[in-house]
C-alpha cells in the first residue's frame, strides 16, 4: 500500500469529465430541456423569467447590439445593481461572442474611467443611477461629449476614449438621456439580418474564447481586469453545483449577494444554469429583511452570502417573523467568517448542509469547498477540499512545495485558472508562472486530509463585507488630497463587516490642526466607493510610523497599534475570501 503524500500539494480526481461548452450553448441547452421552468426571479421589480423566456431576451439584445455594430470579441461594460437587465446582458454578451466587463455599482466617476480606459470598453449598459450615486452624471463628468448626441443618435466620438461609442441607459418613465440609447430600444432593432449574423457567431464562439472581466484591485495601486473564459466560470459553476447537490433535487436559490462578483453571476447564476435550477434575487442591492421574506415567500432551498449578509439576516429585528423551514443548504464565502456564525446558521437557520468556499475572481472563482459528507462542525474548520480537476499545493518563498501542517502561499493549476489580466502581460506573468501556477498570495496550511486552513494574507488586501479592497489603491487616492503629505491604508477588525479601512496620515505642516478626519472623509465622497473611504483616520507624526532597518513601513505593526488605539478585537475566522 502506498502511503498518502506528506507534501502539501492536491488533486481532485474526478469521474466526471469537464464540460467543452459555451455559456450560449449551455443556455440554448436548458431551454430544450426545461423551456417553462422558472430561472431567474426579481422580487422588488416582480420579474419572473422561465428558461425559455431569458433566452429569447438574450437573443433579442444580441442581436440589438449587432444592428448598432458591435462586434463579437467586443467589450460591453455593464454598470449596476442587480437587475434582469443585468443577466439579460450577462448572457446576450455571451451568445454575441462579447466580453462582459463587470463594473461595481458602487465605483465613481475616477473608478469608471479607468474601467472605460483599460479594457477599452465600447458600449456602457447602465441604469441612469442607483441609491445615492448618479450613473448618468458621472459618465458625463468623464465623457461630456454625451452631451453633445441627440437621444437616439448613434455613436459618440470621444478624444479621451476612442473605443466607446455607444451609451446604453435603462428605461425610467421616457426620460430622455442625451447621447444615450434606450435599452427597450435596442431590444428591438435586431433584424432578420442580425439574427442570422448571431447564429454564425454562436456556431463560431469557442469555449476557450475569454468570456467575461472582472475587476480585482492590484498591488500597483490600479484595479486589473481579471479575463475569464467560457471554459473557465461554466466548468467551475458546474461542479460548484454538483458538489453542493443542485443536480440531485429541486433547487431554489436565493442570492442577495451582487452579480457584478463571480459569487452571484458565477455561483449563482450560471451554477443554477449548468444544473437547469432557480435563482432568487431579493433586491437590487443587499437588504437583509428583503432577503428573509424571499426565502419565506419563495421558499428557498439555498441561501448565499457573506458573513456580514449573515449576521445582518439573522440580527433583524424581524427575523422570527418569517419561515425558514426550507432551507437545507447554503454557501459562505467572500469574507473571514466567526465560527460562532457558522453554527448558528446550521441550528437556527436549518442549514445542515453548509458549505465553506474559497478562492479567487482569478480562479473563477472556487478552488476549494467543504463537502456535504464531512459533519457541519468538520466544515467550519477549514476552507473545505480541492475542486474537481484542479490541483493546489502550498509553496514557500522559493516556490518549493512545504511539508503538510507548515504555512506557505496557496497555489492553483487547472481548468479554472484565468486567461490573463486584460493589456496587462507584465502582471500576468508576475501571478501566474510557465507552468500555469497561479500564485493567490493568501497564507495557508494544508492538513493530512488535503483540506487547507486560510490563516493569512501574504499581499496587503483588505476583505471588507465581501469588498476586495488593496491599500495601495486607496493610499494613492488619499495622497492626491492637498493637505496629506503621508498615507498608510491597513484593514483593522471589525464585527459586522470583518474588516474595515483605518488610515495613518500625516498632515504637511500647514494643514496640521485645520484639517479634520471629517474633512477627509468628505473629500472622499462621490470619487471613490464607499467602502474604500476609511472608517478610522488616525493622524500621525512622522516619528511615529514604526521603519523596518531599510526605511520601509512595518504595516503589520501599524495594524496592531491600531487595533490597540482604537480597542478593538480581532475577528476570528477559518477562511478567506472569495
Amino acid at each position: 500500500m502506498v502511503a498518502p503524500s506528506r507534501k502539501s500539494y492536491v488533486h481532485g480526481c474526478s469521474t466526471v469529465p469537464l464540460l467543452f461548452e459555451t455559456v450560449g450553448d449551455r443556455l440554448r441547452s436548458a431551454v430544450d430541456q426545461v423551456p417553462d421552468k422558472e430561472f431567474l426571479i426579481f422580487k422588488r421589480e416582480g420579474i419572473r423569467k422561465t428558461y425559455s423566456q431569458v433566452a429569447t431576451d438574450a437573443e433579442n439584445l444580441a442581436c440589438g447590439l449587432l444592428h448598432l455594430g458591435l462586434k463579437k470579441g467586443d467589450r460591453i461594460g455593464i454598470w449596476g445593481p442587480n437587475t434582469y437587465e443585468w443577466t439579460t446582458t450577462q448572457f446576450a454578451s455571451a451568445l454575441a461572442g462579447m466580453v462582459l466587463v463587470n463594473i461595481n455599482p458602487s465605483y465613481q466617476s475616477e473608478e469608471l474611467r479607468y474601467a472605460i480606459e483599460k479594457v477599452g470598453i465600447r458600449a456602457l449598459i447602465t441604469p441612469p443611477g442607483f441609491k445615492k450615486s448618479n450613473y448618468y452624471q458621472s459618465i458625463k463628468d468623464i465623457l461630456p461629449e454625451v452631451t453633445l448626441k441627440e437621444p437616439g443618435k448613434s455613436g459618440i466620438t470621444s478624444r479621451n476614449f476612442t473605443c466607446f461609442q455607444h451609451l446604453i441607459m435603462f428605461d425610467e418613465e421616457d426620460k430622455i438621456y442625451p447621447g444615450a440609447w434606450k435599452y427597450t430600444d435596442v431590444m428591438k432593432m435586431g433584424t432578420e439580418e442580425d439574427r442570422h449574423h448571431l447564429s454564425k457567431i454562436e456556431r463560431e464562439t469557442q469555449p476557450d474564447d475569454s468570456l467575461n472581466i472582472q475587476y480585482t484591485s492590484g498591488t500597483t495601486g490600479q484595479p486589473k481586469g481579471a479575463t475569464l473564459t467560457h471554459h473557465n466560470v461554466l466548468n467551475n459553476a458546474f461542479f460548484v453545483g454538483l458538489r453542493a447537490g443542485y443536480s440531485e433535487k429541486k433547487t431554489i436559490i436565493c442570492i442577495p449577494n451582487p452579480l457584478y462578483h463571480c459569487f452571484g453571476c458565477v455561483m449563482g447564476v450560471l451554477a443554477a444554469l449548468t444544473h437547469l435550477q432557480t435563482c432568487v434575487f431579493p433586491a437590487p442591492s443587499f437588504d437583509a429583511l428583503a432577503a428573509l421574506q424571499a426565502i419565506h415567500e419563495e421558499k428557498c432551498t439555498a441561501l448565499y452570502g457573506t458573513p456580514t449578509m449573515f449576521i445582518d439576516m439573522i440580527n433583524h429585528p424581524e427575523y422570527a417573523n418569517y419561515n425558514y423551514d426550507s432551507i437545507r443548504s447554503g454557501f459562505i464565502a467572500g469574507a473571514p467568517c466567526p465560527i460562532t456564525l457558522c453554527r448558528r446558521l446550521v441550528q437556527d437557520m436549518h442549514m445542515t448542509d453548509m458549505q465553506v468556499c474559497y478562492g479567487t475572481t482569478e480562479t473563477s472563482p472556487v478552488s476549494f469547498m467543504s463537502t456535504r459528507d464531512d459533519p457541519p462542525e468538520q466544515r467550519i474548520k477549514s476552507v473545505g477540499h480541492i475542486m474537481d480537476h484542479l490541483e493546489a499545493a502550498i509553496v514557500d518563498k522559493r516556490n518549493c512545495i512545504v511539508p503538510r501542517g507548515v504555512k506557505g502561499e496557496v497555489i492553483v493549476r487547472g481548468y479554472s485558472v484565468m486567461r490573463c489580466y486584460w493589456n496587462s502581460e507584465e502582471q500576468t506573468k508576475k501571478e501566474i508562472t510557465q507552468d500555469r501556477w497561479y500564485h493567490t498570495g493568501d497564507i495557508a496550511v494544508m492538513h493530512d486530509n488535503g483540506t487547507i486552513s486560510i490563516v493569512g494574507r501574504s499581499k496587503d488586501m483588505i476583505v471588507r463585507g465581501g469588498e476586495n479592497i488593496y491599500p495601495t489603491e486607496v493610499e494613492q487616492f488619499l495622497f492626491k488630497h492637498q493637505s496629506v503629505e503621508d498615507v498608510h491604508i491597513v484593514g483593522v477588525p471589525d464585527e459586522r463587516f470583518g474588516e474595515v479601512v483605518c488610515a495613518w496620515v500625516r498632515l504637511h505642516e500647514s494643514a496640521e490642526g485645520k484639517t479634520t478626519e471629517e474633512d477627509i472623509k468628505a473629500w472622499c465622497k462621490g470619487k471613490i466607493a464607499h467602502f474604500k473611504i476609511p472608517r478610522y483616520i488616525l493622524f500621525k507624526k512622522e516619528y511615529e510610523f514604526p521603519l523596518t532597518v531599510t526605511g520601509k513601513v512595518k504595516k503589520f505593526e501599524i495594524r496592531e497599534m491600531s487595533k490597540i488605539e482604537l480597542g478593538l478585537q480581532q475577528v476570528v475566522s477559518h477562511f478567506s475570501e472569495l
